[in-house]
């Protein structure tokens, strides 16, 4: 169990460095974005709140913290996908080389992301497994092991996308 509890840490761990790669990212990309999107100031400030919270300290082993840390970082997601649509409505900054570049590294990270977040649901169900089940919820008594919850994607990114809001 304790072994179990050390792995969903680690991929819990492995989440939050992705999301910091992407933190370190978001400042150059709304850099290159201000110059071109002067009107877009409210979605910058979203962004920039955002991205604080998600880079800030919360205990892993507090499942009310670690649900909070991740609905922080789905509006982040959510915002940022904002920012990226409203790009569009931007042909010079669209074609900027520093800007594609940006948006290619972002594409990345988030794929990093979405596999932690895979691995982090594997260890979990070992995790929560091992505490259900005899004799390991006698020894999960033992050693304070508390079942974790799963990353589950937030009610707006399971909707269907609508083609005709992009057209």
């Amino acid at each position: 169990v304790t072994n179990l509890d050390f792995a969903e840490l680690e991929s819990l761990s492995g989440i939050d460095v992705q999301l910091k790669k992407r933190s370190n990212l978001i400042p150059n990309i709304l850099k290159i974005a201000k110059k071109f999107m002067a009107q877009e100031k409210e979605i910058f400030t979203s962004v920039t709140e955002l991205r604080t919270k998600v880079d800030s300290n919360y205990d892993p082993s507090n499942t009310q913290n670690v649900k909070q840390h991740w609905n922080d970082a789905t509006a982040l997601d959510q915002n940022m996908g904002r920012l990226m649509l409203s790009m569009e409505d931007y042909p010079d900054l669209k074609s900027q080389e520093t800007m594609i570049q940006a948006q290619k590294t972002y594409n990345e990270v988030e794929a990093q992301i979405a596999a932690s977040r895979r691995f982090y649901n594997s260890s979990v169900t070992s995790l929560n497994n091992s505490i259900q089940i005899f004799p390991g919820n006698l020894i999960a008594g033992l050693a304070k092991a508390t079942s974790m919850p799963f990353y589950e994607a937030d009610d707006a990114s399971k909707k269907n996308v609508n083609v005709d809001d992009f057209i």
